[in-house]
């Protein structure tokens, strides 16, 4: 069986499918980890993630594999792990970048429709249930306000010492859900037998207890 989870950027996507996956008993495929690995290789590189061309001829370079040490997923870009890495803002920014070139996406394509063809998973990204995996038989957009998801990620940062501005967080939010709606290839947006889920007001507990419902009645 297969899950797909789509959303804008800090809509608890990631979070809330391992969560999911782990009750589930389900394998957890982190698409977003993944494009950050990507956006990671070309930066560290001192490749311009804004030169189509330059990234496109980078990318039969890169090698990226998921694997789980003690129930932790780790990410691993040519073999060296980058799990740490790869959550800096400025990886996430070039991640949605990166995102839009078609052949970034078709070196993942294929490995991550593999992995759904062999095991039951649950995937989430930007376009899981319209591009990657468009048979899943669940398909859930998961959303919330751009406050909200502000909220979230200054909390976050804060916690780890970060000085951040709660305004700016917002409006580089904004900004990240503009371009990934709007890009040219497989933009976000909700799959049309997807289910919405706003958490703008809801406990971690329960929209987990809502995403597995609406699996389980797709058994």
């Amino acid at each position: 069986m297969n899950i797909a989870i789509d959303g804008p950027a800090g809509a608890g996507k990631s979070s809330i499918a391992k969560l999911v996956a782990k009750e589930m008993d389900f394998i957890y495929v982190d698409t977003g980890a993944m494009f950050r690995a990507m956006a990671y290789y070309f930066l560290s590189s001192g490749i311009d993630t804004q030169d189509e061309e330059a990234v496109s001829a980078g990318c039969p370079s890169i090698r990226i594999r998921i694997e789980y040490q003690e129930g932790v997923q780790h990410i691993f870009l040519n073999d060296t792990d980058v799990s740490s890495e790869i959550r800096k803002e400025e990886v996430g920014k070039n991640a949605s970048v990166v995102a839009k070139y078609p052949e970034v996406r078709t070196k993942l394509l294929e490995l991550q429709r593999a992995m759904a063809a062999e095991n039951n998973v649950i995937m989430d990204g930007r376009d899981i249930g319209t591009v990657v995996l468009p048979d899943a038989e669940a398909k859930i957009f998961l959303t919330a306000s751009s406050r909200v998801r502000a909220e979230r990620r200054y909390k976050e940062l804060t916690e780890k010492g970060e000085d951040c501005d709660l305004d700016r967080i917002e409006a580089d939010i904004i900004a990240r859900d503009e371009q990934d709606m709007n890009r040219e290839i497989a933009p976000l947006r909700a799959a049309d037998d997807a289910v919405l889920v706003d958490t703008s007001y809801m406990t971690i507990p329960e929209v987990v207890a809502a995403i597995r419902g609406i699996a389980e009645s797709k058994r």
